[in-house]
């Protein structure tokens, strides 16, 4: 799963990297080293822009960076609160599930980020050893070795109160609400040594594939998509032991990414898979 991920770069770098217009609203400009679920976070969409009337224009396509709420809620909710519970979708299923299928069919997006953070449990150390008796989880931070922003690929929906949903959320929700999730796959290689499933990253090449508005998800180009990474792409990635800190969102600063020192990591993974 992906629970945590983090986007510290402006929107202004990342628009030049994604070839996209950055229409992104203030809240969502500034660094973030622990995006948790519910907040709000950029994506990269590919939209016909419409005109006066409200029609699109199939001729034109326009890429953007657009400010949309982490969780994702279906347009049939009665409330947005199933978004907390829809962070992720499975890329084996997210065609056939209900809450997830329109949006897979034409609204897909990416979501930016240095890396993403996954736990992976430890056995419980005893007492009488110096332990808390009681299973642990160790995060970790995987991101590309170089820097380079990783793109995750994600599906985004809107959502609007129905006109008898009652004075609350008609005001409080006046424009609709735009959210997203992120999907996931079964990890590879050494990141299945942290957990069995990992974010679906898609390599720079792809994206133009997976961000098509006219493409349908059962189309060869997309569908090609939805499987795990290659192990090519895998061995471009870095994974590095990060401290608890992260496991709270109130901690939110650079020191998240910071490798924690070998002599504090109980049973450290084998990174030299990775080579």
């Amino acid at each position: 799963m992906c629970g945590r991920y983090a986007s510290t770069k402006a929107p202004a770098d990342l628009a030049d990297e994604f070839h996209a217009v950055d229409a992104t609203a203030e809240s969502s400009q500034r660094p973030d080293y622990n995006v948790a679920p519910t907040k709000d976070i950029t994506v990269v969409v590919q939209r016909h822009p419409r005109d006066d009337d409200g029609e699109p224009d199939p001729a034109v396509t326009e890429r953007s960076l657009r400010t949309v709420r982490w969780g994702l809620v279906p347009f049939w909710a009665k409330d947005p609160s199933a978004g907390a519970r829809m962070v992720n979708a499975r890329s084996e299923t997210v065609t056939e599930k209900p809450a997830f299928r329109r949006a897979v069919a034409s609204r897909r997006c990416l979501f930016p980020a240095d890396g993403w953070y996954e736990w992976q449990r430890r056995d419980a150390v005893p007492k009488a050893e110096g332990g808390s008796g009681k299973p642990t989880k160790q995060p970790y931070f995987t991101g590309y070795a170089d820097g380079a922003t990783l793109a995750m690929a994600g599906i985004w929906e809107f959502w609007r109160p129905k006109p008898d949903a009652g004075g609350e959320l008609l005001e409080k929700y006046p424009d609709g609400l735009v959210t997203a999730c992120v999907l996931t796959t079964e990890a590879v290689g050494p990141l299945a040594q942290v957990h069995d499933r990992m974010p679906l990253v898609l390599a720079p090449g792809d994206w133009d594939a997976w961000l098509d508005p006219d493409a349908a998800a059962a189309d060869g180009p997309v569908a090609a998509l939805l499987t795990p990474p290659t192990p090519e792409l895998v061995a471009t990635l870095a994974i590095r032991p990060v401290s608890s800190q992260v496991n709270s969102v109130r901690n939110n600063g650079p020191e998240l990414l910071a490798e924690l020192p070998a002599d504090q990591v109980r049973e450290p993974i084998q990174l030299d898979l990775l080579s």
